[in-house]
């Protein structure tokens, strides 16, 4: 029997299986870097052992000082949790030969599974369907388009799609070189890429004694950059011969390998209806937990009687109703998805039936830049797709979070596309639909009165707001007052007029203000309609939390300052970050063309370029390989050709 179990992992699946270990009667013990030295699962943990250092190659990837923590804590069991040392076949083999519990799959199951190149040899010869491979040195126009993946990869990290041949061998460097770097194996295979293919998966779980489960499919076709953005369960529309092949493969994986424990099979699964395996994770996943709510199991329970070496039920529990998870990130879609930090200020969501949240923050927590910017999962249940879609849409609305940009908008609205609620679901969803569901919408009306709502609070609360902004500048309050806002992300002004009448009363051109009180404002327009807002301030943001949706906004100056002005040509970095690479040649005095990758930096995880912003001549470059830059940081200048010479 596990008493004490350590998760060698940290946020949110950490604390999650820190639930399930409180519901059991075993004792937690966490490991924390120092970035992570204040951090939820921390706090939540009945025991810490530190790792030194921030990046994850220092901490949460060094096995060795993993093991330590757990003989050092008293541990006599380990939990990898997913991601850094999940799949790690040797970690695995550590934590065994210290005499710990390993709860995971067998380490012979790891590494059979380890290279995506080996698992399909394995799989081909267990009658797995599968996308033949294409030798890229050999490849042709007619086997475009192409995606290049890492054999040891996962996450996204090392995926090319080559749509001309020309960008092949480019494009294999660059998928190399970030493999490499992300998984210290450089290995990378190409196989045709399935335009409008749906990522679907079976949920396995199997024991020592020889049973093992095929728990449902999921859909996990909303993805950006190859990483999951939205997934259900069951994955919807799909025959009953199709599941049964889904399943009857999923379970000849397993087999195949001498499998044990939680593991999941993935499929592309293309327009005619024909799956193919892309790969086999030896762990848990991200989204286990609509599995779950559909089949009312705790996975991680299960995991942890499987290396008790208790035995499966012969029987898997039938499926009930439907489930949803989206995942909320600290990122701005509209902007190349580009990762968020900073303080989380509020991090408040519904908490009804049917919904469940998991996450490794708290309002007062700060988002760092060394690991995946997902704040949290919201997943709701319910008896059908439709009930369970629209739960989850609303849930996500009526949250308040507050502090770095996130995708929550995003997350609504594409729960709430036609695409999505008709289940038409592939993998190109965001390529097609991106613009659309991050454009500001041209109707203002609602974000306009949110923004008069942050007016009244501010004319009834002056001291809420640093005044500063305005330079101490008043109007008689029986005159027309303006009060002016920038709505974030999308950057939009609010130019806001009001009078204060002799009663105290609040009016506006079409709407009139009922109540202003310390944190909510009522706001009646011409039609007859109230409309309530929940308001926070901090410093110079006003946070308005209403019914259609939640508005922030930085409170301008009556006039504009001149100093605040960036150089023309000048290429900041838009997060805190990592410089992995510069392009070849990249010096001072030479030529580059607009939109050409000329740095690229590591952040949260992921590789982001920062691109030639016109064409002209490198007049000055700051960054490095290995410098560690701030969000606003000068990495380099670009003069315009069109421009005249600096004198």
């Amino acid at each position: 029997m596990i008493s004490t179990l350590l998760v060698a992992n940290r946020g949110e699946i950490a604390c999650r299986i820190f639930r399930t270990c409180r519901a059991l009667g075993i004792a937690t013990v966490a490991v924390y870097s120092d970035a992570d030295a204040d951090a939820l699962h921390v706090r939540e943990a009945d025991t810490a052992v530190r790792l030194p250092g921030a990046a994850p190659a220092d901490t949460y990837l060094r096995g060795d000082l993993v093991v330590r923590a757990a003989r050092t804590a008293g541990a006599d069991a380990v939990h990898p949790g997913y991601g850094f040392l999940s799949e790690n076949a040797g970690f695995a083999r550590a934590v065994q030969d210290a005499g710990l519990v390993w709860v995971g799959p067998p380490v012979k199951a790891i590494e059979m599974m380890a290279s995506k190149t080996r698992a399909k040899e394995l799989m081909a010869a267990a009658g797995v369907p599968l996308l033949a491979p294409v030798d890229p040195a050999q490849a042709t126009v007619d086997d475009l388009p192409l995606l290049l993946k890492a054999a040891a990869g996962g996450g996204g990290r090392g995926m090319r799609v080559v749509r001309e041949l020309g960008a092949l061998s480019g494009e294999m460097a660059a998928a190399t070189a970030e493999a490499a770097s992300a998984f210290g194996d450089g290995e990378v295979f190409a196989e045709p890429y399935v335009e409008r293919g749906r990522h679907v998966e079976v949920q396995i779980m199997a024991d020592a004694h020889g049973t093992v489960w095929a728990l449902g499919t999921r859909d996990c076709s909303l993805q950006r950059r190859h990483q999951k953005v939205i997934e259900e369960a069951p994955a919807p529309g799909l025959d009953g011969a199709l599941r049964t092949r889904l399943h009857d493969a999923a379970t000849a994986a397993a087999r195949a390998v001498g499998y044990r424990g939680a593991g999941t099979v993935e499929f592309l699964v293309a327009a005619d209806g024909r799956p193919y395996f892309l790969e086999m994770n030896t762990r848990l996943q991200v989204e286990h937990p609509v599995t779950e709510a559909v089949f009312g199991l705790d996975l991680v329970a299960l995991q942890l009687s499987v290396a008790e070496g208790e035995p499966l039920p012969t029987t898997s529990p039938d499926p009930h109703g439907h489930a949803v998870e989206a995942r909320l990130y600290a990122e701005d879609p509209a902007r190349d998805w580009q990762p968020q930090t900073g303080a989380l200020l509020t991090l408040d969501v519904p908490d009804e039936p049917g919904l469940r949240l998991d996450t490794g923050y708290t309002g007062g927590d700060t988002i760092g830049m060394h690991y995946d910017p997902m704040l949290a999962k919201v997943i709701a249940h319910a008896p059908t797709r439709a009930q369970a879609v629209r739960l989850l849409a609303r849930a996500l609305e009526r949250a308040r979070i507050h502090g770095p940009v996130t995708n929550r908008e995003l997350l609504v609205r594409s729960l709430r596309h036609p695409d999505f609620t008709g289940a038409r679901l592939d993998t190109g969803f965001y390529d097609r639909h991106l613009d659309a569901l991050t454009r500001t919408p041209d109707d203002n009306a609602d974000r306009h009165l949110a923004a008069l709502a942050a007016a009244a609070h501010a004319a009834r609360h002056p001291d809420a707001i640093g005044t500063s902004r305005f330079g101490g500048w008043r109007n008689l309050s029986s005159q027309p007052q303006t009060r002016r806002y920038r709505s974030e992300p999308d950057g939009a002004e609010h130019e806001i007029t009001y009078r204060t009448t002799r009663s105290g009363a609040i009016d506006a051109p079409g709407a009139r203000i009922l109540t202003a009180t310390a944190g909510h404002v009522t706001v009646e327009t011409d039609d007859g309609v109230t409309h309530r807002f929940r308001l926070t301030t901090h410093h110079d943001r006003v946070h308005v939390d209403g019914a259609t949706g939640s508005y922030t906004f930085t409170t301008l100056p009556r006039f504009t300052d001149p100093t605040e002005r960036t150089e023309p040509g000048s290429l900041l970095a838009p997060m805190p970050g990592t410089v992995v690479r510069l392009a070849d040649g990249l010096a001072p005095g030479a030529a580059v063309r607009a939109g050409q990758p000329l740095i690229w930096l590591e952040a949260m995880k992921m590789e982001h370029r920062i691109l030639a912003p016109a064409t002209g001549t490198l007049t000055a470059l700051h960054a490095a390989p290995g410098l560690q830059v701030e969000v606003g940081a000068l990495l380099a200048v670009v003069q315009d050709a069109q421009e005249e010479p600096t004198p």
